[in-house]
């Protein structure tokens, strides 16, 4: 639940609860992902989305535009057995409850000491962002994929690297001087 640390597909002998912890839904609050139902899931292929559901009782849908996640997915599904409740269980009640928030941070930062690494869950978030960004989706786009209600809130995750902006810039440039001459 926690993130895809790593592209690698997953061993067959991998535990239920380390393949849990690489199936994070991007761009989501590891509250909102801690929340997920199986229900939730819309697997269909060539238009994998989820439902999340977000602050102040906000419902958002969105794309699962990663291949490798989609199948480390269903591959969790598969293993768990999951066909309804909640997406990602603690492991101490297996069949029960959903993950807790605390569950889940305590797990990342465990990886996180393993990696030795001081990464804060919440920045998985930051990364997607301006990995979005970066790759040139519209500040709109990943307002709505984070689930903001605004633009300016999606603004401060949003850092765009300087060879990304020098491109934007001169392609404004170019388009502003054929639309002139």
């Amino acid at each position: 639940m926690l993130a895809v640390i790593c592209s690698r597909r997953p061993r067959k002998e991998t535990p239920l609860d380390r393949l849990r912890d690489r199936a994070y839904v991007c761009g989501a609050r590891a509250s909102e992902v801690c929340g997920l139902y199986v229900e939730d899931l819309d697997l269909r292929l060539d238009d994998e989305h989820v439902r999340i559901h977000g602050k102040g009782g906000s419902v958002r849908t969105v794309l699962l535009d990663d291949r490798g996640y989609v199948t480390l997915l269903k591959l969790y599904l598969v293993r768990a057995g999951y066909t309804a409740g909640p997406l990602f269980r603690a492991s101490i009640n297996g069949r029960g409850g959903p993950l807790s928030y605390d569950a889940a941070h305590h797990r990342w930062q465990g990886y996180c000491a393993q990696a030795g690494v001081d990464i804060d869950i919440h920045q998985l978030r930051h990364a997607h962002a301006t990995e979005l960004i970066n790759a040139g989706v519209s500040i709109e786009a990943v307002r709505r994929r984070l689930g903001h209600a605004s633009t300016e809130t999606t603004q401060l995750y949003a850092l765009l690297d300087d060879k990304v902006a020098d491109a934007e810039i001169r392609a404004a440039r170019r388009r502003r001087d054929r639309a002139t001459s």
